[in-house]
């Protein structure tokens, strides 16, 4: 049976220039003869797929934080959506607080991913929308209002902000969705990621190993952050960054010596490679 390697992207395989290094290339494209290579990320597929190029995926990628499974080459295995009336409650009710979500979506019934944002954003949402200053799929919205397929809804800013929001929208919708709320490392702030009670990285996991026929026996998965958690327990052998959040280490089986920027994952597959 081969053996299975999913990482993370962000702050864990990619380094913080979002780059990957040839390096980590060379040594990820070494398995792919005989494992299986993919990619749980929050990152839509666009991102994802320009992050990735001369890297190996041979099975679908958990894209999203688990609210959509793909292939590389665009063919949907999986989607987890918030409908339009919960998605539209959660953004009236977090304007209370004056603050409004990015809403990835689905448009159409292909892989044609939509990035909302209110016309009305913090200066953290502002640096952040820097970074995808070249992306087609923005749209800037005078009044927000979600879509028939919403992937998730997506709250940057300050902590005690952020902490606020994420209990009071707990408050309403209790345990129909999941969230996420964690510290953001590029921007130094705060996050509140709201998804479909079933989409996380492990149940993208459980998807993908249905659909390619896998043993989780024989999983590793690398990671960094709290939305890795899941697929950490769920996974024979879980390894974390140097630079892991700290309460999540506690979560890993292994605790690697080098940082994302010092090529961790390439590093730890070499060490395997030479026992």
């Amino acid at each position: 049976m081969k053996k299975v390697y999913i990482t993370d992207l962000d702050h864990t395989f990619l380094r913080n220039d979002l780059s990957v290094s040839n390096f980590t290339k060379d040594m990820w494209n070494s398995l792919s003869n005989d494992s299986i290579l993919s990619i749980a990320t929050a990152r839509t597929y666009t991102k994802t797929a320009q992050f990735l190029g001369g890297v190996d995926v041979n099975a679908p990628m958990i894209l999203l934080d688990g609210a959509l499974i793909a292939t590389m080459d665009k063919k949907i295995i999986d989607t987890k959506f918030i409908t339009k009336e919960i998605a539209d409650t959660i953004i009236d009710e977090s304007a209370k607080f004056g603050i409004y979500p990015f809403i990835l979506a689905l448009k159409g019934d292909k892989l044609n991913e939509t990035f909302l944002y209110s016309e009305i954003l913090n200066p953290i949402q502002k640096q952040v929308l820097t970074r995808y200053s070249t992306d087609d799929h923005l749209q800037s919205c005078k009044n927000l209002r979600a879509m028939d397929g919403n992937f998730k809804l997506v709250y940057m800013g300050e902590e005690k902000l952020i902490r606020e929001v994420a209990l009071h929208v707990e408050n309403i919708f209790g345990d129909e969705l999941k969230y996420i709320l964690a510290p953001e490392a590029y921007t130094q702030s705060y996050f509140l990621t709201i998804l479909h009670k079933d989409a996380d990285k492990s149940h993208g996991i459980k998807s993908v190993s249905e659909y390619v026929g896998f043993d989780l026996a024989n999983l590793t998965v690398f990671g960094d952050n709290f939305n890795d958690v899941g697929m950490f327990e769920l996974a024979k052998t879980s390894v974390a960054v140097a630079n892991a959040q700290e309460g999540v280490k506690k979560f890993a089986d292994i605790i690697l010596p080098h940082t994302n920027d010092e090529d961790a994952v390439a590093h730890y597959i070499k060490g395997i490679a030479h026992g």
